[in-house]
């Protein structure tokens, strides 16, 4: 079994009369997860709310009943949770009145559970993102050479833990993962009524990465407004499918300020959308696969490892460009992303004399690990 990041970090957080959620897109290994940690319990509860009798029983229950439902166990994991009307409210009950059951929640759609539980489990509760598997735990499992010989081959195919663990299978699993299960959450949002436009927009994005957001040009080739547009964006980013970075500006004339850039948490599904599983030594979008898988993958450690840096991209409208701006209090870390590093950039001068507090480095294929890890 491929060991995840947050293991340690939920286990240390277990049983201190707080609600545990864990949050991530489907297919991430939340479940599997949760099993390894809870595997040495025989006291553990697994209530799946994507079953419509556990919803009901959830959604209807006092305290009095939970405990009755409970019975001696002290581990409660509720999977799906954000299928659960008012389940912040359920979760507090529990962690209020009955303090020595432990309550795990997993969700794979922030736009139902965040607001199900941000006000109800105010201070009552301790929040983790697990994302598809990463870099680190891959070289964790079978060491840094045989890791970053796979980089090309998860640039391709990615790091979904079904799709890392079924070799020359690939292909079929993205195809699955891809048609429709990634985005079971917003086919069932109320206000989504032309599904098709969101699997002909995910093409779009994937097709155009690393660009930065045209809402203009999205609505006239969706033939849908730009409210509607950016909605489903955000949809897809509150499924865990795709992240956006917004452009870093202060008051500077020159700078764009309400630019957007997207990146999507697992490459694999970038190629299943756009049908190509070429080899990427040969095609002419590598530049872009790799500035994705860096950055998502540096966007996963910041999430892991606790850094609270903030991502950003920096543009100017005369076209010069920063890959990627972390501000991390009033220091900036900037970045340039290149696959060889031959020809070593060097860091705009704009944004250097505009932002003295800044580090600069380059990363490239030789030297990705010291970077993503």
């Amino acid at each position: 079994m491929i060991s995840r990041q947050l293991e340690n970090d939920i286990k240390a957080k277990l049983h201190k009369q707080k609600a545990i959620i864990l949050l991530g897109g489907r297919q991430v290994g939340k479940t599997t997860l949760l099993k390894k940690i809870t595997e040495t319990r025989s006291d553990t509860l697994w209530l799946n709310a994507d079953e419509p009798d556990i919803r009901s029983l959830i959604e209807n229950a006092t305290s009095t009943r939970l405990k009755s439902y409970f019975g001696k166990n002290k581990t409660v994991i509720i999977d799906e949770a954000q299928q659960v009307t008012d389940i912040g409210k359920k979760i507090k009950l529990v962690t209020d009145i009955l303090k020595d059951i432990q309550v795990i929640a997993t969700g794979s759609s922030a736009f139902e559970i965040k607001n199900k539980t941000n006000e109800p489990l105010t201070e009552r509760k301790w929040e983790f993102h697990l994302f598809p598997l990463s870099f680190a735990e891959m070289v964790n499992h079978h060491g840094l050479i045989e890791e970053k010989r796979m980089i090309p081959h998860r640039l391709v195919y990615g790091y979904y833990p079904e799709v890392v663990t079924h070799a020359g299978e690939e292909k079929e699993r993205l195809k699955l993962l891809s048609d429709s299960f990634l985005y079971k959450d917003i086919l069932m949002y109320q206000g989504l009524k032309k599904p098709e436009k969101l699997f002909h927009l995910l093409k779009m994005l994937a097709a155009n990465l690393g660009s930065e957001i045209n809402y203009n040009q999205l609505s006239r080739q969706l033939q849908i407004n730009n409210e509607t547009a950016e909605k489903y964006i955000q949809l897809l980013e509150q499924c865990y499918i795709i992240f956006r970075l917004p452009a870093y500006a202060t008051n500077l004339t020159k700078e764009l300020k309400k630019g957007r850039k997207v990146y999507f948490t697992d490459n694999g599904i970038i190629n299943s959308l756009t049908g190509n599983f070429s080899l990427v030594e040969n095609r002419q979008d590598k530049g872009a696969l790799w500035e994705n898988f860096v950055i998502s993958e540096m966007y996963k450690q910041n999430a892991y490892k606790k850094k609270f840096g903030k991502f950003f991209f920096w543009r100017s409208h005369d076209q010069q460009e920063v890959d990627l701006v972390i501000q991390k209090g009033d220091k900036l870390e900037t970045f340039e992303i290149k696959w060889s590093e031959k020809n070593k950039p060097r860091l705009n001068k704009t944004f250097a004399s505009n932002y003295p507090q800044h580090s600069f480095e380059f990363i490239h294929y030789n030297n990705t690990e010291d970077f993503i890890m």
